[in-house]
């Protein structure tokens, strides 16, 4: 089954809002520019530069990353983004305290876990498939799923207070930002729940992929 199934939206509409969220991140890197931002020019860049990597994977790889697929990871991506480069009339960006949105934080955690989560799924069970000495039942994927997001939400958080304190330490913007420990424990708990989304409801629409990743793995085996 896959993505656009479930939205019950056309792959061409799909398309088109993903190429409507990239020309906007064009515009969030045009901001940073002009404001000197580097936080925003960096991430406006790499979520860039992150939209387009399901169609590397499709034609590199032969990964069947249907419009679905690329939509969601945009959406994650992009709305990272529009956080970072805030609204018109609005002080500060989205993260900040003051956000006029004070969930966004939330949202964003939350889907970009989900794409982690998809990624971690398709991985494991590329491998599980791949080789017999390697037996992933379906409850135990599940706690995979949970423990990897939480694994890579913690190295997240790590990296931000890193990027954090050298960037006080020049005297420098810093590209990401912590705004203390309360605002990292939700951070966790909304990366818990982007997983659980997955685990529970996703796995599902990842079939094809996992499929692809493991017939690539065995023809890999097969050439040596």
């Amino acid at each position: 089954m896959r993505v656009r199934d479930v939205l019950g939206v056309s792959a061409e509409r799909q398309r088109q809002a993903t190429r409507v969220m990239q020309v906007l991140m064009v515009m969030f890197l045009g901001i940073g520019i002009e404001r000197g931002s580097t936080g925003l020019i960096v991430n406006g860049l790499v979520a860039l530069g992150v939209t387009f990597l399901p169609a590397a994977l499709e034609r590199e790889y032969d990964l069947p990353m249907d419009a679905g697929l690329t939509l969601w990871i945009t959406t994650a991506v992009f709305l990272h983004a529009l956080g970072v480069a805030g609204v018109p009339g609005v002080t500060g960006n989205l993260y900040a305290e003051a956000s006029p949105i004070p969930f966004w934080d939330h949202i964003t955690h939350a889907l970009s876990a989900s794409v982690v989560a998809a990624v971690g799924y398709t991985v494991a069970r590329a491998v599980d498939e791949h080789t017999e000495s390697v037996y992933l039942p379906s409850r135990f994927m599940f706690v995979f799923i949970l423990t990897f997001v939480a694994a890579f939400g913690v190295a997240w958080e790590v990296l931000e207070f890193a990027i954090g304190g050298i960037a006080a330490a020049v005297g420098s913007g810093s590209v990401l930002t912590q705004y203390g420990l309360e605002d990292t424990i939700y951070d966790l708990v909304f990366d818990l729940v982007g997983a659980v989304i997955v685990a529970v409801w996703g796995t599902a629409h990842l079939t094809d992929v996992a499929g692809a990743v493991t017939e690539r793995i065995d023809r890999r085996r097969e050439t040596r």
